[in-house]
């Protein structure tokens, strides 16, 4: 009996179902690709309003997309027949089949170039919160009133939304602060008023937490201070940074030591800006959250946790650990009143105030708490009071949290100088096995997430630790999970509550959610509550910063070509990218707020830049999307002089359109981008940006850090287009008071 063989099935012909079957191009080589989205704030399902000079185009894109989704037919075409499709539109649509890079991988079909960024919020509540009814005071009481939250409606949803997007100026717009973060310490009920203080309440106030300090002279603290050393004897010099402060054409010379400060008001008369010497680059600082009952007792001053390298040339080994006792150095600035009593003209004053001298090495990341820690003002205690918790990975491998005490009950020798401490033993010590901790994010006051060298991901339980009284250096994680091929550089938890079964949201629980990026060049979603982690993206680059943003609704991270983006982590959004920004050099840091959309990001090119996050996608809209440089830092290598140019112009985004879609589009030619160099002195790198946390009145504050030793805070203000407030003014934004919805004003339509 003849044996009978298996029908063959058709292989898909891809070259028949685009057209380019001809004996001219049929040997075209390499896979086939759907048309890549080249329009970076383009990312979502087309909405209503999409404009209507392209409707042509979609729906050329739409057919291409399903003609590629279309089986094959079962037969080759005979001959040299071609399908008869239009040639024009099409043409112009394979060019993007020919490109030969991509800056987005793992995105979704992308069908239209019009799609538009809408925030979508990952959790809704109807709780009331808090805003400003003036301009915020930073050394002083401010008037708030409750209000609709961002969830309260759907409505007023989009309207926040919207209206967030006219602010043109670098800072946030103060009638539109609101606290996003969640945390599952506070009070969530439906019928509290959500205020500051029953959102961000004080936690371990009553718990005595373990610490060992002792009081050091300048003498015995000087081993533990930045050193330079001269390259031909190693013998310490000076770490005097000397810069160029002021207008472009009336700049002074400034020579700042170790510890001082220049307030550029002396430059720039209207300038709330303060720059001062770490003495050595800053990897890591972190601003310190006060409870809102208590600022009156701190005199409303804000503290910020400085971590300077041991001298200049000094380089931490990743993965390699530092033998202890390293001496290393983590400075305590305190920016408060120049004047005793409430001044709406105070510009305050600067000052390092304590320096808290290690042996684990120099600190590669910083994470205070980010609930208040502080001991309560009414305390009775016979050691020094606490100031809060700080945690940080360090060079010999551990990640060390440390009850930190407040300045003002240190003593001194001089009044106008730091004081010096010792901390001995931390109260928690980390240490994994075989890797070392790179970087690490708290969740809430009782959970933190830790990356690893070795591409791991660790998540302990730190509250039973913290509440023993003793100091803890064998405990275990809960949790741990191969995520990346390479160490983890940046950690971040998706401060979000997770859903029961029923839908309903667990706001009594910790989140389960952590976002990650290594050096792998892959950005990682993984839940703990599944043994394997989600890739969101992947780029041919570093993953230096992945900061959780409430208001974009998801991490803000590093893809191709120095692009910064913000992904959705909403279902209906997973994995489409929103261009934010284009640095001129790599991405070293970014850090969003939990209290406006703006992001602020420092680059290897010197700059800090600074760009709204909630600014419309949409081409054509009437309010232009901003680039705002907040300083540029140059170096010269003739006289080895630093400059720092303020006030600059912002710029716009620039049209990254390929020249198939001008055509499709029937556009004029993109502007070529700015000219400039590929590489950059070390030293002029802004290493590091934090905005102000824990406090309304402390979101406009912006610090960064750059590779010189040279530091810097910020106070910026927002600014609504034309200055016109939309919607007929806050009340109707918010629609408080039972405001109808009937109000509208010519911006909504656009």
């Amino acid at each position: 009996m003849a044996r009978s063989l298996r029908a063959r099935n058709s292989v898909t012909n891809y070259a028949a179902l685009l057209d380019i079957g001809d004996e001219d191009d049929a040997a075209r080589p390499g896979p086939s690709k759907l048309p890549g989205d080249d329009d970076p704030g383009s990312d979502f399902a087309p909405g209503g309003d999409a404009p209507s000079d392209a409707e042509q185009d979609e729906s050329l894109e739409m057919k291409l997309i399903s003609d590629l989704s279309t089986p094959a037919p079962s037969h080759r075409p005979k001959g040299k027949g071609k399908t008869k499709t239009p040639k024009e539109p099409l043409a112009a649509d394979l060019a993007a089949f020919e490109r030969p890079s991509h800056r987005q991988m793992y995105t979704l079909p992308q069908p239209s170039v019009n799609h538009r960024h809408k925030a979508v919020p990952i959790f809704r509540h109807s709780s009331s919160t808090e805003r400003l009814t003036r301009a915020p005071r930073l050394f002083g009481e401010n008037a708030t009133v409750s209000t609709n939250a961002y969830t309260s409606s759907q409505p007023v949803t989009e309207r926040l939304n919207r209206a967030l997007g006219y602010n043109v100026a670098a800072g946030p717009l103060w009638e539109l602060i609101e606290d996003r973060g969640w945390f599952k310490e506070g009070d969530w009920a439906v019928d509290h008023p959500g205020t500051e203080a029953s959102r961000r309440p004080r936690v371990y106030s009553d718990v005595p937490i373990y610490a060992q300090w002792s009081t050091l002279t300048a003498t015995q603290a000087a081993p533990y201070l930045p050193t330079e050393l001269t390259p031909d004897d190693g013998i310490p010099k000076d770490s005097s940074v000397t810069c160029d402060f002021g207008p472009f054409d009336q700049q002074q010379t400034v020579t700042l030591r170790p510890f001082e400060t220049l307030h550029m008001s002396r430059l720039f008369p209207s300038s709330k800006s303060y720059v001062f010497n770490a003495g050595a680059p800053v990897w890591a600082l972190d601003w310190c959250p006060i409870y809102a009952k208590d600022r009156s007792t701190f005199s409303f001053q804000q503290f910020l946790a400085v971590a300077p390298l041991p001298s200049t040339s000094h380089s931490p080994d990743v993965g390699a650990r530092t033998n202890r006792p390293a001496p290393a150095c983590i400075q305590l600035w305190a920016l408060g009143p120049a004047k005793p009593g409430p001044e709406d003209d105070d510009t305050g004053s600067l000052r390092c105030q304590l320096v808290l001298c290690i042996d684990t090495g120099s600190a590669l990341d910083l994470k205070w708490c980010p609930l208040p820690s502080h001991d309560a003002s009414g305390t009775s205690t016979t050691s020094l009071k606490r100031l809060g918790l700080l945690a940080g990975t360090f060079e010999d491998g551990s990640v060390s949290i440390w009850s930190i005490p407040h300045p003002n009950d240190v003593q001194r020798e001089d009044h106008g100088k730091p004081a010096y401490v010792h901390l001995g033993e931390p109260a928690i010590r980390l240490e994994i096995e075989g890797t070392s901790c790179w970087s690490l994010d708290w969740g809430n006051s009782e959970v933190i997430a830790v990356g690893c060298t070795n591409g791991a991901v660790a998540v302990y339980d730190i509250a039973d630790a913290l509440r023993s009284g003793q100091p803890v250096h064998d405990l275990l994680p809960s949790h741990y999970q191969y995520v990346h091929q390479s160490g983890v550089r940046a950690v971040s938890w998706v401060r979000a509550p997770p859903a029961s079964s029923s839908g309903e949201f667990r706001t009594d629980v910790d989140p389960t959610v952590i976002a990650s990026g290594g050096h792998d060049g892959t950005e990682c979603l993984w839940d703990i509550r599944d043994p394997g982690a989600n890739v969101m993206n992947r780029t041919r680059d570093v993953i230096p910063s992945m900061p959780w943003s409430p208001y974009a609704g998801g991490p803000v991270t590093i893809d191709h070509e120095n692009a910064v983006k913000a992904y959705s982590i909403s279902p209906s959004m997973m994995g489409r990218g929103h261009l934010l920004l284009e640095p001129a050099g790599p991405v070293w840091s970014a850090s969003a707020s939990e209290y406006h959309p703006q992001l602020a990001v420092g680059s290897a090119d010197g700059s800090c830049i600074i760009a709204n996050m909630l600014r419309s996608s949409r081409r054509g809209g009437m309010v232009p999307f901003f680039q705002h440089r907040l300083f540029q830092l140059d170096y010269s290598r003739t006289d080895g002089r630093l400059r720092m140019l303020d006030h600059l112009r912002p710029g716009e985004t620039p049209d990254r359109a390929n020249m198939a879609q001008r055509a499709v589009r029937a556009r004029v030619a993109a502007a070529p981008p700015p000219s400039g160099t590929g590489a950059w002195p070390s030293n002029i790198a802004v290493t590091r940006v934090a905005w102000g946390s824990g406090s309304i009145a402390a979101a406009p504050l912006l610090a960064s850090a750059t590779a010189s030793g040279l530091c810097r805070i910020d106070w910026l203000e927002g600014r609504w287009l034309r200055d016109r407030v939309p919607y007929g003014g806050i009340e109707g934004i918010r629609l408080e008071g039972g405001r109808s919805m009937d109000v509208d004003d010519e911006e909504e339509s656009d």
